[in-house]
């Protein structure tokens, strides 16, 4: 786990540690903004009916997009980390 020491020894990343909150920050965040798009086109619906479903579909299609992109981005930077720590390994391996 992340721990405050950590911020002042370059011995260990902290990345992997808090890209979880990353994901789960961004999550949130995304969910909100889809849930206020699906309000506002439920807002929309006496006037327009056509825009009201248009804002809606792209509010549901817009969050579900950006919790893709952060997952994406979340296991590629945990990808990077783990790529190095077996990149360290083999060093390691053909050292002795």
């Amino acid at each position: 786990m992340f721990d405050v020491r950590d911020l002042f020894q370059w011995e260990r990343f902290i990345t992997p540690s808090i890209i979880r909150a990353f994901f789960w920050v961004a999550f949130f965040v995304a969910l909100i903004g889809g849930i206020y798009g699906v309000l506002l086109g439920l807002q929309e619906l006496p006037l327009n009916p056509l825009a009201a479903f248009l804002i809606t579909l792209g509010s549901i299609a817009g969050a579900l997009l950006a919790i893709l992109t952060a997952r994406l981005v979340a296991e590629f930077v945990l990808i990077t980390f783990r790529i190095n720590d077996h990149l360290g390994t083999l060093r390691s391996r053909t050292e002795v």
